[in-house]
C-alpha cells in the first residue's frame, strides 16, 4: 500500500528540484540507478563503522549528478549512525592556503555537523552533550569525580596532532556546562568550529595557547572525529565537493599545496593510519585527469588514484578511489520522471497529474530537441518536467500535449568561470604562495 509523503517534504523537494539544486529531505523519492555504485557506499560506511576508512573521489560531468550522489552517501551515512560534515571548495574555502581559506573551510565543515536525528546541521553541541551525558553517567556508577573520568577519557584524543588544546578546550564546555556559564561554553564551541582568528582571544577566553590554523585543519578534523566516537557514534563522513575549484587555481604553488593535502589523507587511509573517518571529495572528470592542473598532473597522486587497466570494455571496477558516475539510460530516466510525478502527486496514485502516454511523449519531446542529454545530464529535463507539471496544476483547463511543444529545453552546460588568482580578502597576493619561480603559471598569476 503506498504510503504518503508529508507535504513539507514533498514541497521541499520539488521545489530544490525546479530551482536545479538537490534537496535536503526526500531524496529517497527520486533515486534511480546507481546501484553499484550504492552498494560501494554502503561498503565504505560499513568499513568507517567497523574501525576502518575511506577515501573517494566521486567523478562525473557537470549536470551529471555528483552532488545529488555525495548527499546520497551523507544520508547513508547518517543511517549508519556516523556524523557527517559537508562543504563546497570556493576561492574562499580550500584544503590549504595561507590567508585563512583552509581554517574557513574548517569552519564551514564543523558548523554544517549532522546526525540522524539533527540532519539539518549544527549537531556539535549536541555530540559534546552526548559524550559528556555518558561521562556523567560513567563516573556516577563507579562513584568517581566527572572531571577525572573526562580528562581520562579525553587520552585519545590527547594522543592526536595538536589535541592536548582540543582535550582542553572540550574540558572548558564540561565547565561552562556544569556551571551554567553560557559564555564559556560559546567560547568552547568557537574554538572548536575553527572561528577564533587570535590566539590572544582565545587565550583569555579558554586558558588554551593555540587555534585552528590554516596549517592544522587536517588535524583538527581527525580530532573532531575522536570526539565523535567518543560521543558513541560509529565514525565521521566528511564530505567536500566542487574541488574543480582546486583545478581553477592559477597559481602552481598553491596547487600543489592543496594537492600535497589531498596526498596525506590518501595515504593516512590507504596505510590504515585513519580510523573510523571517511572522505568523499567531488569533481570533474578535468579536476582528476588533467596532466596539467588536474590531481594527475601531481605524480604521487596519480599513483595512487591509477584506475584498474582491465576495467575495460564495459567493465567497471569501483574497488579504488576513484567512482566515476555512469549515466542514466533512457530506461532510467523513464523510472526518474515516473518517480517525479509520483512526488507531485503527494504519493498518492489517484491523483497522478498525467499518464503514462504523457511521460513517453515528453521524453521523445526531449531528445528531439537536445540529444542523449536528456538522460546523460537530467537536471534541465526534471527542471522542464516539474515546470510543466506547475503548468498543469494552475491551469485545470491546459492540455498536456498542446504545452509540449512550447517546452523549451536546452542541454545542461556550465557557465563559464574564471581561473581563481591566489589572493588575500584585501586584494593582496598572499606572498608565501606568488613566490617567482612559478614556470608558466607564475605569469597567469600577475594582475593589474
Amino acid at each position: 500500500m503506498p504510503v504518503a509523503i508529508p507535504a513539507k517534504e514533498r514541497d521541499g523537494a520539488i521545489q530544490a528540484l525546479r530551482a536545479g539544486v538537490v534537496p535536503r529531505s526526500g531524496i529517497r523519492h527520486v533515486q534511480v540507478g546507481r546501484a553499484r555504485e550504492v552498494a560501494e557506499t554502503l561498503k565504505d560506511m560499513s568499513r568507517i563503522a567497523e574501525g576502518g576508512s575511506a577515501v573517494r573521489f566521486v567523478i562525473g560531468e557537470y549536470g551529471s549528478g555528483k552532488t545529488f550522489f555525495l548527499t546520497l552517501a551523507r544520508n547513508v551515512a547518517a543511517e549508519k549512525k556516523l556524523v557527517v560534515m559537508h562543504a563546497d571548495l570556493s576561492p574562499e574555502r580550500r584544503l590549504h592556503a595561507t590567508g585563512g581559506q583552509a581554517r574557513t573551510l574548517c569552519a564551514e565543515l564543523v558548523l554544517s555537523m549532522s546526525t540522524r536525528t539533527k540532519p539539518d546541521g549544527g549537531a556539535l553541541a549536541s555530540v559534546l552533550e552526548r559524550f559528556l551525558g555518558d561521562v556523567r553517567k560513567q563516573a556516577a556508577a563507579a562513584g568517581r569525580n566527572a572531571d577525572d573520568v573526562i580528562r581520562e577519557r579525553l587520552e585519545t584524543v590527547r594522543e592526536g596532532v595538536a589535541g592536548f588544546d582540543f582535550a582542553e578546550v572540550v574540558v572548558r564546555y564540561w565547565q561552562g556546562f556544569e556551571e551554567g556559564n553560557e559564555a564559556l561554553k560559546n567560547a568552547a564551541l568557537r574554538w572548536l568550529r575553527a572561528e577564533y582568528t587570535l590566539k590572544t582571544e582565545a587565550r583569555e577566553a579558554l586558558g588554551v595557547r593555540s587555534i585552528v590554523d590554516d596549517a592544522g585543519v587536517y588535524d583538527h578534523l581527525k580530532a573532531i572525529s575522536r570526539l565523535v566516537r567518543l560521543a558513541g557514534y560509529d565514525g565521521t563522513l566528511i564530505v567536500i565537493d566542487e574541488m574543480v575549484n582546486l583545478y581553477k587555481l592559477v597559481n602552481s604553488q598553491a596547487r600543489s599545496a592543496n594537492y600535497e593535502m589531498i596526498l596525506r589523507i590518501v595515504n593516512d587511509v590507504l596505510q590504515g593510519a585513519a580510523e573510523r573517518i571517511g572522505f568523499y571529495f567531488g569533481g570533474t572528470p578535468e579536476f582528476l585527469m588533467d596532466s596539467r592542473r588536474g590531481l594527475y598532473s601531481y605524480e604521487a597522486l596519480r599513483s595512487r588514484l591509477a584506475e584498474n587497466s582491465f576495467a575495460r570494455g564495459g567493465l567497471v571496477d569501483m574497488s579504488g578511489p576513484v567512482i566515476r558516475l555512469q549515466s542514466l539510460t533512457p530506461e532510467e530516466m523513464h523510472v526518474l520522471i515516473e518517480r517525479l510525478r509520483f512526488l507531485w502527486a503527494g504519493g498518492d496514485p489517484e491523483r497522478l497529474p498525467v499518464t503514462d502516454t504523457a511521460l513517453t511523449a515528453f521524453l521523445d519531446h526531449c531528445s528531439k530537441k537536445i540529444g542523449d542529454d536528456y538522460f546523460r545530464t537530467p537536471r534541465n529535463t526534471i527542471r522542464a518536467f516539474l515546470d510543466l507539471l506547475a503548468i498543469l496544476e494552475q491551469n485545470p483547463g491546459a492540455e498536456w500535449a498542446t504545452l509540449l511543444g512550447a517546452i523549451d529545453i536546452t542541454p545542461d552546460r556550465p557557465a563559464p568561470q574564471p581561473d581563481i588568482t591566489d589572493e588575500a580578502r584585501d586584494g593582496k597576493p598572499h606572498a608565501a604562495e606568488t613566490t617567482a619561480g612559478d614556470g608558466e603559471d607564475s605569469l597567469a598569476s600577475f594582475n593589474l
